[in-house]
Parts: C-alpha cells; structure tokens; sequence
C-alpha cells in the first residue's frame, strides 16, 4: 500500500465514511430476503473492477474494526479512478437507493450517517489539538 504524506510524516490519515452502508445492509438483509440477490451482484461487480484497479478496501486504515475491508472504501476509489464505474454508479445508484430507502426508515438511515460519523471522523480529541 502507498503511504500518503500525512502517513510519512507521523500522522496516520483514516479512511472516512459518511453513511454506514454495513449497518443499512445488515437491516435490509434481515427484513427483504430479496434484497440479498440484488446488491451481492453489485458487490461483486464493484470487487472484480476493484482488483483491475488494484484496490484492495483492506488497505485503508480505519479507526473502527467493524468498518476494515468495507467495500465503500472501494466504492469510493473507483468513482476516483475509473470513468466506467462513474458512468454506471450514476444510472445503478440511485435504483439501489430507492430501493434501499423502501425498506430502512429515514430513523435507521440517520443512525447509519451518525455511526459512520463517530467510527470514521476523528475528532479534535483525538488529534491532540484543544
């Protein structure tokens, strides 16, 4: 893995999330047993592009364990480097979050957003800075 700068000089720089698609996942998985044979076919699509752009989601550094190996992080670099994955993100995504949102309430999604925020942000706490 390359380091960044921050890396190099002493500070690590964590991965951050905004909205924690593992929890969202988990509560769809449990109410739509449909929902499973939809977004594990995203997943593996977004995985396989992953390797050919030789990124590996265990490579960020995150403050939380539960987030480690996240696919958002792969996600997130591929909308960074491939022009392809924009393209379809841009048409797949918002199906998949219309669908999503049908089955978690705004109430869960929040949760998702807050827990996200509190896993991965570093705070002023945790930077030393007063």
């Amino acid at each position: 893995m390359m380091k960044s700068s921050d890396e190099i000089e002493g500070k690590l720089e964590y991965a951050v999330c905004n909205t924690c698609t593992i929890k969202l996942v988990e509560i769809c998985f449990a109410r739509a047993w449909w929902f499973r044979l939809i977004r594990e076919p995203l997943r593996f699509g977004m995985v396989i592009m992953g390797m050919f752009y030789d990124i590996d989601p265990k490579d960020f550094p995150v403050k939380s364990e539960s987030c480690y190996g996240c696919v958002r992080f792969t996600k997130t670099s591929l909308k960074d480097k491939s022009s392809l994955f924009r393209f379809l993100n841009g048409i797949i995504n918002p199906i998949f979050d219309g669908i999503m949102e049908t089955i978690v309430s705004n109430e869960e999604i929040l949760e998702a957003k807050k827990y996200a925020r509190e896993a991965t942000h570093v705070s002023s706490n945790q930077t030393g800075s007063d």
